[in-house]
């Protein structure tokens, strides 16, 4: 199974974008998935997770009410809506796949990242 991660780019402060992680090979029914930011720099931080299968999620306080993570079942993705986005939410964004943690070293599977860029 491979993660293929897209839907990063360049946003004003203040903008949206929606980040899609969805499963290549495989399915993400029985695993939980998780958002992790990595700005330049810094470690990888927990910004969010979601069960797959009864979609139950846990955000970390700096995103709660700007971030939202979904998942369509059918097509197999993970969805990570942010909105109201500020300078230092810029990072390198990866999903990973595997259990109910905001460790990273909970998860054992991950997708290649995309660039979220926000100008101020």
């Amino acid at each position: 199974v491979q993660l293929i991660v897209s839907g990063g780019g360049l946003v004003q402060a203040g903008g949206s974008l929606r980040l899609s992680c969805a499963a290549s090979g495989g399915t993400f029914s029985r695993t939980t998935m998780g958002w992790f930011p990595q700005a330049p720099g810094k470690e990888r931080e927990f910004v969010g997770v979601i069960t797959f299968g009864a979609g139950w999620t846990d955000y970390a306080d700096s995103v709660k009410g700007r971030f939202t993570i979904s998942r369509d079942i059918a097509k197999n993705t993970v969805f990570l809506e942010m909105n109201n986005l500020k300078p230092a939410d810029t990072a390198v964004y990866y999903c990973a796949a595997g259990g109910w943690s905001r460790s990273e070293s909970h998860y054992n599977l991950w997708g290649q990242g995309t660039q979220v860029t926000v100008s101020s």
